[in-house]
C-alpha cells in the first residue's frame, strides 16, 4: 500500500487553489448534476476556510500567551475563549466541525461504545449544524446535503483528501479571506458556465457588475439588490470600497432572493467577504412579498431575470406610480420597484434586455415616457453581445438618479447615452468580456458628464463623442418617441481626416484597383501557360 501523501502546510497560490478545488469538483461530477455538486463543493470550500482560519488564530493565541509567560493549563483554558476568535473576525468552529477531525474520518466513523457508525456525509452535515449553531450570523446558511442517497460517500471521502492540500491561511486573516473570496467567485463563474441558462439565475458576469459599481460609486449608506442572486453586486461593492481605502462598514447591505439555494449561497458569499447583510429571514418573491417594505436605499444595483411572463402582478400595487406593467413582461415592474426604493438623492443601475429601451407593447412605451418626463433616467448604456454565456439576449444598462442637479454640473432635463457595443474582447468563441479599460471608459464618460468628485479630482471634462456618447435633452428624446436606444443619439464615429481631398482619394483608389486587376490577369495568364506545358 503506498504511503499516505503528506499534507502540504504551505499556503496555496491562487492557481494551486483553483486547480485543486476544481479537480475536487470533478470527483463528484459523474454522480450528480452541476446544480447539486455546486452546493456540495461550495459548502466544503467554506468549511475548509473557517477551519483553517480558526486553527491559524488558535496558534496565534497560543504563541501570544506563551510569550506572556502563561503556563500550559492557563493557555488551554484561554484557547477556548470564543471572543478571542470572533473579536478578530474569525468564526468559532466546534471540535467536531474542524477539518483535521473530518479528514481523519474521511471514510466514516466506526461504531464506538454502543454508538452506531457514521458516514462521512453524516459527519459533514453535523459539522455544518455545529458551525451554524455556534455562529448565529450563519443560521440557515450552510448546506446539509452530504448524507443523502445521491451523494457518493466514497467519492466524498476522496474529495476531502484532495482538499487537504488546499490552504487558505498563513498570510493573515484579510489575505485569507480575499483568497477564499476569489476562489468562491471563480467557482460561481465555473458553475454558472456548467449550468448554462440556469447559471444566469445566480451569476452576473463580473465585468457587467463592475460597470454598475464603477458608475454608481456606492461608498456609503444603504445598498440594495431586490434579486440578489449569489450576492455579486455586494461583493463588487466591497471591492470598490477596498480599492478606495474605505471600510466595508460604510455601507449597509440589503437584498432579497426568490430561490432558496441561491439565497443560501448569497448568505455564505457575504459571510466569506465579511459583509453583514440583511437578506431577510428567508427567501421570497420580491413582487408578492417585499421583505424590505420600508427601505429607502442610497444605491440600488440589480440584474433582474429578463422578460418574465409569469409574475405576481397586482394592478393596485402602489409601486406602479408610472403605469401598470403588462402581465406578460415584468421588466417595467422591476424598474418601478427599484425606483420606489430610491431615497432622495439615491441612484440605481439595472441590467435589462435591449427590448426594454424601445418596446411599446402592453403600455411599456407610456411607462417609459413618464419615467423620462419625471427626469429619473440619467444614463443608458448599450452593451456588446455575448457577455452572458447563459443567454443570447442583448442587454443594456439603465441608470436612474433622484437628483441630477447634484455634482459640479447640473444635468436636470438631460440623459447621457453611451453606445458600448464595440467594446470588449472574446474570451473564447462563445463569450465576450469587458477589459479594465472598457469599464473605465464607460465610467469616466458618466462621471465627467455628471461632474462627479472623482471626475473633478481627475480633471475629466465631458464632451460628446460621435459613435460613443451623447448628452441628449428631454425634448430630443420626446422627438424620438421616447426610445432610449443609444445608437439613435450618438451617431456614427467621425472618420479620421488624413488631409487627402475625397475626390483625389477616390481617383487614387480606383487607379490602384485597376492596376491590381491588370496584375491579376497577367498572373492568371502565366498560370495557364505553365499548366499547358505540364499537360
Amino acid at each position: 500500500m503506498p504511503p499516505k501523501k503528506k499534507v502540504d502546510a504551505t499556503p496555496s497560490t491562487m492557481k494551486e487553489l483553483k486547480d485543486t478545488l476544481w479537480k475536487a469538483a470533478d470527483k463528484l461530477r459523474g454522480s450528480m448534476d452541476a446544480s447539486q455538486y455546486k452546493d456540495v463543493i461550495l459548502g466544503l470550500v467554506f468549511l475548509k476556510y473557517v477551519s483553517d482560519a480558526f486553527e491559524e488564530r488558535r496558534e496565534q493565541i497560543k504563541a501570544e500567551l506563551t510569550a506572556e509567560g502563561f503556563d500550559e493549563s492557563q493557555i488551554a483554558d484561554l484557547l477556548d475563549d470564543v471572543d478571542e476568535y470572533t473579536g478578530r473576525g474569525v468564526f468559532w468552529v466546534p471540535a467536531e466541525a474542524r477539518w483535521p477531525f473530518l479528514a481523519e474520518n474521511a471514510k466514516g466513523l466506526p461504531a464506538f461504545d454502543g454508538a452506531p457508525p457514521k458516514s462521512i456525509g453524516q459527519l459533514i452535515d453535523e459539522a455544518m449544524d455545529a458551525v451554524m449553531t455556534a455562529n448565529p450570523s450563519l443560521a440557515a446558511t450552510l448546506p446539509k446535503l452530504y448524507n443523502r442517497d445521491n451523494v457518493d460517500q466514497r467519492r466524498l471521502g476522496e474529495l476531502l483528501d484532495l482538499f487537504n492540500s488546499a490552504r487558505f491561511t498563513g498570510q493573515g486573516a484579510t489575505k485569507a479571506r480575499d483568497l477564499l473570496g476569489e476562489v468562491y467567485e471563480y467557482f460561481l463563474e465555473k458553475f454558472a458556465r456548467a449550468e448554462g441558462k440556469r447559471g444566469g439565475e445566480f451569476y452576473t458576469p463580473a465585468g457587467v457588475v463592475r460597470v454598475l459599481v464603477e458608475v454608481l460609486e456606492p461608498d456609503h449608506g444603504r445598498v440594495y439588490d431586490p434579486c440578489c442572486g449569489s450576492g455579486g453586486m455586494f461583493v463588487q461593492t466591497e471591492k470598490f470600497l477596498e480599492s478606495h481605502n474605505k471600510e466595508g462598514s460604510n455601507i449597509s447591505v440589503y437584498g432579497q432572493e426568490l430561490n432558496e439555494r441561491t439565497w443560501r449561497m448569497a448568505k455564505m458569499n457575504l459571510a466569506i467577504h465579511g459583509l453583514n447583510g440583511n437578506l431577510a429571514s428567508r427567501w421570497g418573491d420580491t413582487f408578492a412579498r417585499d421583505q424590505h417594505p420600508d427601505l429607502q436605499a442610497d444605491f440600488i444595483m440589480a440584474n433582474p431575470p429578463f422578460n418574465i411572463k409569469d409574475w405576481a402582478r397586482s394592478e393596485s400595487d402602489p409601486r406602479w406610480k408610472f403605469g401598470v406593467p403588462p402581465a406578460g413582461n415584468a421588466n417595467y415592474a422591476w424598474i418601478q420597484h427599484i425606483i420606489s426604493k430610491l431615497a432622495p438623492g439615491g441612484s440605481a443601475g439595472v441590467v435589462m434586455a435591449n427590448g426594454s429601451m424601445s418596446s411599446n407593447s402592453g403600455g411599456e412605451g407610456d411607462i417609459r415616457a413618464q419615467l423620462v418626463e419625471a427626469d429619473l433616467v440619467s444614463c443608458m448604456v448599450a452593451l456588446p453581445t455575448q457577455l452572458f454565456r447563459s443567454t443570447g439576449i442583448p442587454v443594456c444598462l439603465w441608470f436612474f438618479a433622484k437628483d441630477k442637479s447634484a455634482g459640479a454640473v447640473d444635468r436636470s432635463g438631460q440623459v447621457l447615452f453611451i453606445d458600448a457595443r464595440n467594446l470588449g474582447y472574446m474570451v473564447d468563441r462563445a463569450e465576450r468580456a469587458l477589459s479594465d479599460e472598457d469599464i473605465a471608459r464607460i465610467a469616466n464618460a458618466y462621471h465627467s458628464w455628471r461632474g462627479s468628485p472623482s471626475a473633478v479630482s481627475s480633471g475629466l471634462d465631458y464632451d460628446d463623442e460621435p459613435g460613443f456618447c451623447k448628452s441628449a435633452t428631454l425634448a430630443e428624446i420626446k422627438a424620438a418617441d421616447y426610445a432610449l436606444t443609444p445608437g439613435r443619439y450618438v451617431g456614427s464615429a467621425e472618420i479620421e481626416d488624413d488631409g487627402e481631398p475625397i475626390e483625389e482619394k477616390i481617383e487614387r483608389l480606383k487607379k490602384e484597383l485597376f492596376e491590381q486587376f491588370d496584375e491579376s490577369e497577367r498572373l492568371a495568364a502565366v498560370v495557364r501557360e505553365q499548366l499547358g506545358r505540364v499537360s
